[in-house]
C-alpha cells in the first residue's frame, strides 16, 4: 500500500480508507491514503511508537525518546543472521519518555512523562512501547523498558486516562509490547516480545486485573529459529493476531490460545497490524523494509500449523 517509510509501526484503520500509522526513525505521525500518498499528521519527535485513537479523534503517542537508526547485523553478529535497517543506538537528540498527546489540528502535548507504581510512588516512564483504547476513553499502555550493558529494566501493563492518569496494573513483565482488548472489554492481552508469550489479564472494569494466565506462545520460525512478539490486534470473534518478529509476518489464535496459523511476509521485523471496519482486510507494517501492506482475505491467507 506505501513504500519508503522510516520505520512504521502502530497503523490505525481510518473510516475514509486511510491508515494513520507512526514513523518511528523520522519522529512523526503519517497517514497513508488509498492511493499510497503519505500526508503529515504530527510532527513529535524522538521515537514514537504506539498510537490510540480517543472517541475525540485525539491522538496518544507512546513517545520512547528516540534512535539512532541504521543498518545493523540482526538478532545477532554471526552467519546466518541478517543486515536489517533498524534502530542501532541511544538517539543524538533524545527526548524525555512520554506519552504524547496529538489534536485533531496536529499540535502536539505532553500528557505524561511518570506513571503511580504500586505503593503509591511516581515512577519515570522507561519506553512507552503501544497502547489500545477502551470503550470509555481509556487505555492500556506497555512500557517496553531499556538494557544497559547486562542490566534489563523490568517493566509492566499500565492504565491511563486522557487527563493525564497513568497507574501501574500488572508487574512485572519481560519486556512487555503489544497489548489488545477483547471484544466484550472483560480482558486484555499483552505480548512479551523476548519470551514470545501471549498474556491474557481478566477484567472487572477499566484499569481492574482481577486475574490473569500465560495464554499462547508464539512459535519461532525463520533461519534461526528464533521468534518475537510484537504488536496485538484482535478480530470481533476473539482471534488474536500478534505481529512475529523472525519468522516476519502474523501469527493467529483462537481466543482461547489455540494455534490458528500463521501469514508468512518478506520482512523479520513484522511490528504490527490492525483491520478494517469489515475486517476484510489486514493491514500491516514491515518495519525494517518500509512498507506497509494490506493483506485481502487474510484468514485464508493463513498457513495451518504444522
Amino acid at each position: 500500500m506505501a513504500e519508503g517509510l522510516a520505520f512504521p509501526e502502530s497503523p490505525i484503520w481510518c473510516a475514509d480508507g486511510s491508515i494513520l500509522l507512526s514513523e518511528m526513525a523520522a519522529g512523526r505521525i503519517s497517514r497513508v491514503r488509498p492511493d499510497g500518498r503519505v500526508e503529515l499528521v504530527a510532527d513529535v519527535g524522538g521515537g514514537p511508537n504506539g498510537i490510540g485513537m480517543l472517541p475525540d479523534g485525539r491522538l496518544v503517542v507512546c513517545q520512547n525518546g528516540g534512535s539512532t537508526f541504521g543498518t545493523g547485523w540482526w538478532p545477532y553478529d554471526f552467519d546466518g543472521c541478517v543486515q536489517l535497517f533498524r534502530p542501532v543506538g541511544a538517539a543524538q537528540n533524545p527526548v524525555t519518555p512520554q506519552l504524547q498527546l496529538v489534536g485533531v489540528d496536529g499540535s502536539v502535548h505532553t500528557l505524561a512523562v511518570e506513571f503511580d507504581a504500586r505503593g503509591g510512588r511516581a515512577v519515570p516512564l522507561v519506553r512507552p512501547s503501544d497502547l489500545c483504547v477502551d470503550a470509555e476513553g481509556g487505555f492500556y499502555m506497555t512500557d517496553g523498558g531499556t538494557t544497559h550493558g547486562r542490566t534489563r529494566t523490568m517493566t509492566g501493563l499500565l492504565y491511563g486516562t486522557p487527563d493525564g492518569r497513568l497507574e501501574e496494573i500488572v508487574y512485572p513483565l519481560e519486556m512487555p509490547n503489544g497489548v489488545g482488548l477483547a471484544p466484550g472489554g472483560d480482558r486484555v492481552y499483552v505480548a512479551e516480545t523476548r519470551t514470545r508469550r501471549v498474556w491474557e489479564f481478566t477484567l472487572s472494569g477499566p484499569g481492574r486485573v482481577v486475574g490473569g494466565r500465560g495464554l499462547a506462545t508464539v512459535p519461532s520460525g525463520g533461519p534461526l529459529n528464533i521468534g518475537g512478539a510484537d504488536g496485538l490486534c484482535i478480530a470481533c470473534d476473539g482471534t488474536i493476531l500478534v505481529a512475529t518478529l523472525g519468522a516476519g509476518g502474523v501469527t493467529a489464535f483462537s481466543p482461547d490460545g489455540q494455534l490458528l496459523g500463521a501469514l508468512t511476509l518478506d520482512d523479520p521485523m513484522t511490528t504490527n497490524m490492525t483491520l478494517s471496519g469489515d475486517e476484510a482486510t489486514l493491514y500491516v507494517t514491515l518495519a525494517s523494509a518500509g512498507r506497509l501492506m494490506a493483506v485481502d482475505d487474510w484468514r485464508s491467507a493463513l498457513d495451518p500449523p504444522q
